[in-house]
């Protein structure tokens, strides 16, 4: 299986920004342990922006852009790090490719995108993958948010399933932070109005992704013959179950 899994700064950091050490060493665990199995894995990774807030001390996501692209700058090395420790230990080699808008919108170079993802795949390595944070100001309009960049890189690349990891557990029939009758969606086959409407707004004060943007994604997944699942990246272990077709979180699926 081709599989893309994107990471939420949420689900990679605590509140402070700070990294949530654990969980991340967790997750490169399940991903090389999927990879030993012989699947392709593709990491979408947030948190730039929130590692670099807390390695420069400025106690909150900064609101301008030049503070926001200096931060994107520092965290993204220090996100970088983590990975290639981590993933290098199970021998796995990380490759870093950092997006914009104009790759994905430009003919040719979403080409020459698409080529450098299928080599990549095929020399082993896991392509870790963000927005270029750092000289795109469209962000922080083409791209948006990681949850469609992870829809897009899925497309790209022809995945069989993308997951977002998240700090909630699925699609609910209401917010269950606040309606205690909330029940969990297992399946969706068809986002219509209803579904549309069940999304609430941005998420956490680090990120940039609600569960209107995970919506997006699955229609764009969707489109494409992928199936999509949100599943709380708390317990990266379910990734197993996710890729044997288990009920794990909310599929969007219209196959």
């Amino acid at each position: 299986m081709r599989l893309v899994v994107k990471i939420g700064t949420s689900t990679l950091t605590y509140p402070n920004g700070k990294l949530n050490i654990r969980r991340v060493e967790n997750l490169c665990k399940v991903i090389s342990d999927l990879k030993n199995a012989g699947h392709e894995v593709l990491l979408v990774s947030s948190g730039a922006i929130g590692m670099g807030v807390s390695k420069l001390g400025l106690g909150e996501k900064p609101r301008d852009i030049p503070t926001k692209q200096a931060a994107a700058a520092v965290g993204q090395c220090e996100l970088m790090y983590v990975y290639d420790k981590l993933f290098g230990e199970y021998n796995y080699t990380v490759a870093q490719i950092l997006i914009t808008g104009d790759d994905v919108d430009n003919e040719l170079r979403r080409n020459h995108l698409e080529n450098t993802f299928f080599r990549l795949l095929e020399l082993g390595t896991i392509p870790v993958i963000n927005e270029n944070d750092t000289v795109s100001t469209a962000e922080i309009v083409s791209v948006g948010d990681n949850d469609t960049l992870a829809a897009i890189v899925s497309v790209i690349v022809k995945a069989d399933l993308l997951v977002l990891l998240s700090d909630i557990d699925g699609l609910y029939t209401a917010d269950p932070r606040k309606d205690g009758n909330a029940r969990l969606i297992p399946l969706v086959t068809e986002i219509d109005d209803g579904i549309v409407a069940l999304a609430g707004g941005a998420g956490s004060s680090l990120g940039t992704g609600g569960m209107s943007t995970k919506i997006g994604a699955a229609k764009m997944c969707n489109a494409a013959g992928i199936d999509m699942i949100i599943a709380n990246g708390a317990s990266p272990e379910l990734l197993y179950g996710a890729v044997e077709g288990k009920d794990v979180g909310t599929r969007f699926s219209k196959k």
